[in-house]
């Protein structure tokens, strides 16, 4: 029986081919796909990393406002609705 702290679901199960036949090594499941705080859709251009991965600022979400948090159809519709607010 495998340690209990392996048969969580946030470790993944690799079979490898070994001399002695094949063989069961865990390894961590990667992180989800960033999603869109409004729509729920997978953000484009986040890099999926661990919190302790270390990366440059620019690979870690894209340079423009709400980058790494909202979609760009997100975006639009609230730029407009705060053009619409503004002319008012």
């Amino acid at each position: 029986m495998v340690r209990r702290s392996l048969r969580s679901t946030s470790w993944r199960q690799i079979k490898v081919k070994t001399s002695s036949g094949v063989r069961i090594h865990y390894r961590k499941a990667r992180p989800k796909k960033a999603h869109c705080a409004v729509t729920g859709k997978p953000l484009q251009g986040v890099a999926r990393l661990w919190p302790s991965e270390k990366a440059p600022k620019i690979a870690k979400r894209p340079e423009r406002p709400y980058g790494g948090v909202l979609s760009s159809e997100a975006m639009r519709k609230l730029f407009k609705e705060k053009v619409r607010k503004l002319d008012s």
